[in-house]
């Protein structure tokens, strides 16, 4: 099973999910995107098999922000990971499969 595609975050321990809109990661053959309530990046990373590492570029409460990040595939079909921001959070989730068409 492949990660590429659209995740809703739906896990985040010690973090309030979904602060306006819905919490998101995106993985794209190469590259992709997320979204947790202020923070927001772009993802620079190649997502081939079951698992990824990559780097992100993006803003946190609209301050420029970078760090890397994971995701694995989990045996139930979730997706578990950690974005880190340079400097700053380790924040750890639990995604499951979008069912939405679009990417934001």
């Amino acid at each position: 099973m492949s990660l590429r595609g659209k995740w809703r975050i739906v896990e985040m321990p010690d973090y309030e999910i979904d602060t306006g809109e819905p919490a998101y990661i995106v993985f794209r053959r190469t590259g992709g995107e997320f979204a947790i309530g202020c923070l927001t990046g772009a993802i620079y990373g190649s997502s081939e098999g079951d698992a990824v590492e990559f780097t992100w570029e993006g803003n946190d409460e609209m301050e420029p922000a970078n760090g890397e990040g994971r995701a694995d595939l989990q045996d139930d079909g979730s997706l578990e990971g950690e974005i880190s921001i340079n400097n700053g959070d380790d924040i750890e989730f639990v995604a499951r499969r979008s069912t939405s068409s679009t990417t934001c």
